[in-house]
């Protein structure tokens, strides 16, 4: 099963954006059930934004929700730009978390060392000229990175893969697929 977290909240982001719509919708034709949810004050959620740090509890939520709900259930942790710079975070905490994705990872603005120490399987999802995450400081932080890891780049114009979201989802697919094979 798998959370899926969403972009800033004060920039329009929600859970029906298309990038997060779009690892919902390849998590779930994998046969992956997926929680996507608004952070407090998003949508319709009630709550006001907090910089992170709330938004770190509504993920615990989530997570909280899920595990009961599925007891036992590895979870997978997925987020897009602000929800992965929030999301990983709580995802490499917490135990019940076995994996993660990131897509759309903001370096250029924020701290992801957390990631150096996280061992967990991770896929992280980049656009080629992500104007929030340049390929030069994404390459950086991965090679700090731990395995299991990979990194893959998607030739997309922008942070929001606009245009390449089919080519994002694929590649979160055959990554799905390989651990698979490895099981």
């Amino acid at each position: 099963m798998a959370v899926v977290c969403h972009p800033h909240p004060l920039f329009g982001g929600t859970m029906h954006n298309k990038v997060v719509f779009q690892i919902a919708k390849s998590l779930h034709q994998h046969g992956v059930p997926v929680l996507r949810f608004n952070f407090r004050g998003a949508g319709l959620s009630e709550g006001t934004h907090d910089k992170g740090r709330g938004e770190m509890d509504d993920v615990r939520a989530a997570l909280d929700y899920l595990a009961a709900t599925f007891p036992g259930k590895p979870i997978l942790l997925a987020g897009f730009s602000f929800g992965a710079y929030v999301g990983l975070r709580v995802g490499c905490e917490d135990a019940r978390v076995k994996e993660l994705v990131g897509a759309g990872l903001p370096v250029n603005g924020s701290d992801l060392s957390y990631l150096a120490e996280c061992r967990k399987p991770k896929l992280i999802l980049q656009s080629a000229h992500d104007q929030y995450g340049s390929r030069e400081r994404m390459e950086a932080l991965y090679e700090k990175l731990p395995e299991p890891k990979k990194l893959a780049f998607i030739d997309a114009p922008d942070h929001f893969f606009a245009g390449k979201l089919p080519q994002m989802g694929r590649a979160l697919e055959k990554w799905l697929e390989e651990r698979d094979s490895q099981k």
